[in-house]
């Protein structure tokens, strides 16, 4: 993700003045930035969230499944008065994607004979399962959906749902996938099945750089959803 969104971000007239896989970099050479972008790890997003903080330069976030500091993350933003835009996937498709599975699951929600539940499939080298974005698809699906409260996952596709409560979640890896979500609504009758597939990692390096471009001097806590106005 690193390589792609440099590359863009050249061809775009932008300036890169640092880069690095560690966080041993200082908040001096980080200050020289007007916007950071972070794709990192999970054990190492909030140590770079504080550092862009401390720096006073905006922090892009990309990296997934170090959410449960996000308060943490989000209440040091706002000690220094920074900038933070977090997304699970930066990707425009998908953003319009979650809206139309919001829809469906609100459209199907009374509707118990059709079983709602998703599967993603990404690249053998991804790091966390499920992915940030199948999620991010869950919660805004349990969201809409009454009659199910809580989303278990199913690494490589083993198992099934316990109980009618539950929302599964199926994730698979292969070679080189970038990104494959579907959300199913089936049953022995039919099924509705709405897919996003990623071609490449370009659009996830596209739609973080116009993040980077859209905090610029902004302070606060952002996402896509100001970003694209949905």
């Amino acid at each position: 993700m690193g390589k792609a969104i440099e590359q863009i971000a050249v061809n775009k007239g932008h300036t890169i003045v640092l880069k690095t896989d560690s966080d041993t970099y200082t908040v001096q050479e980080l200050a020289a930035a007007d916007v950071a972008i972070e794709f990192s790890t999970p054990d190492s997003a909030l140590t770079n969230i504080k550092k862009c903080g401390d720096a006073g330069v905006p922090v892009v976030v990309g990296t997934t499944a170090w959410y449960h500091q996000f308060e943490e993350a989000k209440s040091y933003t706002e000690s220094k008065q920074g900038g933070l835009f977090t997304a699970t996937n930066f990707s425009i498709g998908v953003n319009l994607f979650w809206k139309i599975t919001e829809q469906a699951s609100k459209l199907l929600s009374d509707y118990s004979e059709y079983e709602p539940s998703i599967d993603e499939i990404h690249h053998t080298q991804k790091l966390d399962a499920p992915s940030g974005t199948a999620i991010t698809t869950a919660e805004k699906m349990l969201n809409q959906l009454g009659r199910k409260n809580e989303w278990v996952h199913h690494e490589n596709g083993i198992g099934s749902i316990s109980n009618e409560l539950e929302l599964s979640v199926r994730s698979f890896r292969e070679v080189n996938v970038p990104g494959t979500h579907t959300v199913k609504f089936g049953n022995d009758i039919d099924s509705i099945e709405i897919t996003h597939t990623a071609h490449s990692r370009q659009g996830f390096a596209a739609g973080a750089l116009k993040a980077a471009e859209f905090m610029v001097n902004k302070t606060g806590i952002y996402t896509m959803n100001d970003l694209l106005n949905l």
